[in-house]
């Protein structure tokens, strides 16, 4: 990381020597493992090792950028005279620039995203290997396998600008999956389950996740269709996170400045229930979007994103704030670890409990295409999952369509489960909606 970061403070300082007003530069740098296998057979091993240089060079209100992969300093001169070259013919934009210097994140602390874990290729089959063998060997049902994935990465982040800012951390991911196929019949069904963290140690085991996997795909055998109709729909943990992704999307500055946004003019409005709030902290230690700063190295803070269903900030890169006469958020590169918190009265201790507060309904497990319009916030996925009758899961579903208005369902949340998924930066539990249109035969 060493030379990174001397290869981003040559650049800047190459861009102001060249008469450039402002310069900003980053590097990216990745370096990992992933082995897949299918019936517990190594299929793959792959190493990969990725980064570049992306510098940008402002000449007042024109900007110009270029990049390399190659980090040695007569790669990088070049690179920072082609953005200079470009920064002379662009059109001016009132609104580019770097973000201010008071808002850099100087004196930001560590926040702890690396985790030493093992890239021994013998190791990561292993693991794959023995996650693949406990799926098959879990139900007789079990006849075949899209195989088993484990990868470990880890990297840094360099970012530097003419603000006389440079800041680094490094950071690391590890995680590892599993996809059975069942029989039954003459229908086959799949399904999967998976474990992710930046500490290997936090992973679950092989085994474990093997069997998860082998027991979402048995549920699945018998699946069928239902009647079209209008009913409570659950979102099951591994895809309430989407729902507040949506929220994300609609009040981040790019939606909002190009009035793509069902959210428009929504500040200091109600976009959720009274009972629940959206609290955001950067600086989780290990959090899976923790970050000191943002991607114009603005420091992060920990804020309030929704307070008693009321819309507190937007969520603002420094070209989005002045487009709006507004201040950035330091949300450059996306939100940091986002923590859904419902009030005790509309908690419920599990998925089951949330269930049988639902009493009949569809709990969704799979959601399919991109149905959702951001303007509008109209919402039409194709689903799977399970019908609920009087609180039980009867059968499991599928080749239905959910459809709704996503600012009628973010407001019409009715509860929220305590099965908190940790493997997002949205940590959200099962959400319960009082009702959707569910198209099936």
């Amino acid at each position: 990381m060493e030379r990174a970061v001397e290869a981003v403070e040559q650049a800047v300082k190459i861009a102001k020597k060249r008469g450039a007003s402002a310069a900003e530069c980053a590097i990216s740098h990745a370096r990992g493992l992933s082995v897949s296998t299918r019936l517990a057979e190594v299929e793959t091993v792959e190493f990969n090792q990725d980064g570049s240089l992306g510098i940008t060079v402002y000449r007042g209100q024109r900007k110009g950028s270029a990049s390399t992969s190659d980090l040695s300093p007569e790669a990088v001169k070049v690179a920072v005279e082609k953005a200079d070259a470009i920064a002379r013919y662009t059109s001016e934009d009132p609104h580019a620039g770097l973000a201010d210097a008071d808002l850099m994140a100087v004196g930001y602390p560590d926040p702890n995203l690396f985790f030493a874990a093992s890239q021994d290729p013998e190791y990561a089959m292993e693991q794959a290997i023995r996650c693949e063998q406990a799926a098959l060997s879990a139900d007789p049902r079990i006849m075949n396998s899209d195989g088993a994935h484990y990868s470990s990465h880890c990297g840094f982040r360099v970012y530097g600008n003419s603000h006389g800012f440079t800041g680094h951390y490094l950071s690391s991911r590890q995680s590892l999956s599993c996809m059975p196929i069942a029989k039954e019949g003459d229908r086959m069904e799949r399904d999967y389950a998976y474990t992710l963290a930046r500490d290997p140690q936090l992973l679950a085991s092989p085994e474990s996740v093997g069997a998860e996997a082998a027991s979402n795909t048995v549920a699945r055998l018998g699946a069928r269709s239902i009647e079209t109709c209008s009913v409570p729909v659950i979102f099951h943990r591994d895809l309430a996170h989407g729902l507040f992704g949506s929220l994300a999307t609609a009040i981040s500055g790019g939606s909002l400045y190009r009035k793509n946004s069902f959210l428009l003019d929504h500040l200091g409005k109600q976009v959720l229930p009274a009972w629940l709030s959206i609290y955001e902290d950067p600086l989780i230690p290990g959090g899976l979007a923790s970050s000191p700063f943002d991607h114009e190295g603005v420091r992060t803070e920990a804020r309030n994103i929704v307070t008693g269903g009321v819309l507190d900030t937007y969520l603002l890169t420094s070209y989005a704030a002045r487009k709006m006469n507004m201040q950035t958020t330091g949300h450059a590169g996306g939100i940091h670890n986002w923590f859904v918190r419902p009030d005790a009265a509309h908690q419920v201790a599990s998925l089951e409990a949330l269930c049988r507060q639902m009493g009949r309904g569809l709990l969704v497990t799979e959601l399919m295409g991109q149905g959702v319009n951001m303007v509008t916030g109209d919402y039409s996925r194709g689903a799977a999952g399970f019908w609920v009758e009087n609180g039980e899961i009867q059968f499991p579903v599928t080749e239905v369509t959910i459809a709704g208005n996503l600012k009628t369902m973010l407001l019409g949340i009715e509860a929220i489960a305590q099965d908190t998924d940790p493997r997002h930066g949205i940590l959200t539990g099962s959400v319960l909606l009082p009702t959707m249109k569910v198209a099936g035969s």
